[in-house]
């Protein structure tokens, strides 16, 4: 088998790649790897020899795991028993009709529903409609994925867009909802978000870079002709700069977002009448970031300028950008970080963060400080839910801990009162049996890291002596919140507690916990990571013998990090789709998302720093010839986000250095992408493998 190497008898050996030095070269040295065949970029068929080597590790992983299948097969009967298979979500008002979506018995897609009916309540009597069923759409393709479902102002036509490779790339598609017919219109090779002007008979969209596979020209398309005569509205030719776009609030304007991670812009261009040329609304500014929406003849704008954690200001409906005719509606607080808005005619509805916990404040539309929303437990997420319709009298939102399961909530905007409108239901739950506590772990460093941790009463005990899982993910300022995980019931209901460290470089903790887990201080994401397992150690909360931890992407790299660390204080790790080789990456502007990563991680190309500080951490630079824990690690042939092969390369490297004999596992999923499978049955067989592999590891067999 050209590419790699197995014994023969009932289980096959651990599959042992071949090694072809390769120079990678850099302005501040060079590297060798011996594994960088196992890359190739082609957007539909692979190598023979790449094919070997991954169906290698692949039957390696089904012979090793084949003992586990039967505990395998019954937590997946756990899992799936508990979801409600005719389900639906909570029905939210739009201008005139109630949408949701709903799932049959069997369903692995969503099918897309709406009722006519005013703000308060559907028509009596009137009938609900299929607009889409994804799981019709879904028949003959082994990956599906529908992104964005919107539908035009008059209500008579919808338009979608839809994946079926698993590389973020989409078809944009229309029905006519009058006749039940799907037009002929399709647009290949754009991104998620689409957006229709007020004519309702044209869309605006983005195209897909074809290499960078990110965002590209916005265009319009007017249904009814062909998509190579679509016009070009806007262009970034920065390829460090995402590009998104959506409607304002008010449905005046397609506002067009360029940013880094660092700053932005904003253009924006009529949605009624003929397309005109987009006007800047707020300029680049270094270190600013600003979004904003408009509703009531003025502009909102969440700001970082002279605001560490943002503060909301209003601003004149034609000249945004004047700093001068700002004034403010939330000011800004050293304890509180703004994360989000959402206007309404009554009032504005604020998405803000406290001690890692996110919570919704109303607050009146000329300003003040108005009501925080009461929540019921200590560590737990409040966020803002579907608000598409500024006239609605209640803003929506969800709230959930690690014991709650999300519960969908109507606010009134006037009197403050609370409907709730569905609570997920979980099959066989009870919330009384279980418990959850925030914690505070001291860093190296003199910081205090919150860790939110769940279990159930009567199985664990804090005496040391029951496993965890811990998870992390300390990336982008994404923050990890408390949020009810159903299928992580079959672990506690086992011993396990189930950990989540909220460590540096999430904005947990607001902007300065961001800030300080990223480019050359990116290391505190991993020291944050071990001290809070040394915390959770000496404290009683974990058997240091059963201690596992998991990640996925960024949250891999982390996990990659600790492992080469640290690797001794876990019995097992979880590695999904993990960013592992992340120098190389970073050096070459070829592969996907890198020129607009550089503000994260680093330029190596341009800077000998950061060049030498990803060396330091970047965990497949770092592999040593030493014991490591058990690890199951995960990828997507089809992954644009982070390449299958670099997960395959620190898998292969990795097989030959290390020195213990605990179980290393790479399950690749070779018809899906960054997100794993598509439909909501079929991800949960992943989700059950490893949980069977850290029961196993913590010598659990029920």
């Amino acid at each position: 088998m050209s590419g790699c190497a197995t014994g023969t008898g009932r289980a096959p050996a651990s599959p042992v790649a071949a090694q072809r030095p390769y120079v990678v070269a850099s302005p501040h040295g060079e590297r060798t790897d011996e594994y960088h065949w196992l890359r190739d970029d082609h957007p539909e068929k692979k190598r023979n020899d790449v094919m070997a080597y991954l169906r290698a590790e692949q039957a390696y992983t089904e012979a090793s795991m084949a003992r586990l299948r039967p505990l395998e097969d019954r937590l997946l009967a756990e899992i799936r028993g508990r979801i409600k298979e005719d389900d639906s979500t909570a029905p939210r008002h739009d201008r005139g009709w109630w949408y949701w979506t709903a799932f049959e018995p069997g369903d692995e897609h969503s099918r897309w529903m709406r009722r006519r009916g005013g703000a308060a309540a559907p028509d009596a009597g009137a009938p609900a409609e299929t607009m889409l069923d994804g799981n019709a759409l879904a028949r003959g393709h082994a990956y599906f994925r529908v992104s964005a479902v919107e539908v035009s102002p008059d209500g008579g036509m919808v338009a979608w867009t839809e994946d079926t490779v698993g590389r973020r790339g989409h078809a944009l598609r229309f029905k006519d909802l009058r006749t039940g017919r799907v037009l002929d219109d399709r647009v290949e090779g754009t991104l998620e978000p689409v957006v229709w002007a007020n004519d309702g008979g044209s869309v605006y969209y983005m195209r897909q870079d074809p290499v960078l596979l990110q965002s590209g020209p916005v265009c319009r398309h007017v249904l009814g002709t062909p998509a190579a005569s679509d016009r070009v509205v806007f262009e970034e030719k920065d390829l460090t700069r995402f590009v998104s776009i959506e409607a304002t609030a008010s449905r005046r304007w397609l506002a067009i977002s360029v940013e880094g991670y660092d700053d932005n812009a904003l253009w924006t261009l009529p949605l009624d009448g003929e397309p005109a040329t987009p006007a800047q609304a707020l300029p680049m500014r270094a270190g600013v970031r600003s979004y904003a929406d408009h509703l009531g003849g003025r502009w909102v704008i969440r700001t970082n300028d002279a605001a560490r954690n943002f503060r909301l200001v209003s601003a004149p409906e034609d000249a945004p950008a004047d700093r001068a005719r700002w004034t403010d509606i939330l000011p800004h607080r050293a304890e509180a970080s703004i994360d989000g808005f959402a206007l309404f005619d009554s009032a504005i509805a604020v998405a803000e963060r406290v001690d890692a916990n996110a919570r919704v404040r109303i607050v009146p539309p000329g300003g003040g400080m108005g009501s925080l929303v009461p929540v019921p437990e200590a560590a737990c997420t409040m966020g803002l839910g579907e608000n598409p319709d500024p006239a609605n009298p209640d803003v929506r939102v969800g709230f959930s801990s690690m014991v709650t399961p999300r519960t969908v909530i109507d606010i009134d905007l006037a009197r403050g009162m609370q409907s709730v409108r569905k609570v997920q239901p979980v099959i066989g739950y009870d919330a009384s049996k279980y418990a959850t506590e925030r914690v505070w772990a001291p860093s190296r460093d003199g910081k205090r890291i919150p860790v939110s941790i769940a279990w159930r009463r009567d199985a664990f005990a804090r005496d040391g002596a029951h496993p965890v899982l811990i998870e992390a993910y300390g990336s982008y300022g994404f923050p990890s919140d408390a949020q009810f995980d159903q299928a992580g019931v079959s672990l506690m209901d086992r011993g396990f507690a189930l950990a989540t460290a909220h460590v540096r470089g999430g904005a947990d903790l607001g902007q300065d916990w961001y800030e300080d887990g990223r480019l050359l201080r990116k290391r505190n994401t991993f020291n944050d990571f071990v001290d809070a397992t040394v915390f959770l150690q000496s404290e009683g909360w974990a058997d240091p013998r059963r201690t596992f931890a998991t990640g996925g992407s960024a949250g891999g790299l982390l996990m990659g990090a600790v492992a080469n660390m640290a690797g001794t204080m876990y019995r097992g790790m979880g590695l999904h789709v993990p960013f592992v080789d992340a120098l190389t990456t970073m050096l070459d502007p070829t592969i996907p998302l890198t020129t607009n990563e550089w503000t994260q991680w680093g330029n190596p190309i341009e800077s000998r720093e950061a060049y030498e500080y990803i060396r330091s951490y970047s965990p497949y630079d770092n592999l040593q010839a030493k014991e490591y824990p058990a690890m199951l690690v995960t990828t997507g042939l089809w992954d644009s986000q982070v390449g299958y092969f670099e997960p395959a390369k620190y898998v292969a490297r990795l097989r030959r250095l290390r020195t213990d004999s605990n179980p290393f596992l790479m399950h690749v999923n070779m018809e899906a992408g960054h997100g794993g499978k598509s439909g909501r049955f079929e991800r949960l067989r992943q989700v059950a493998m490893e949980q069977a592999f850290f029961l196993d590891l913590a010598g659990i067999d029920r």
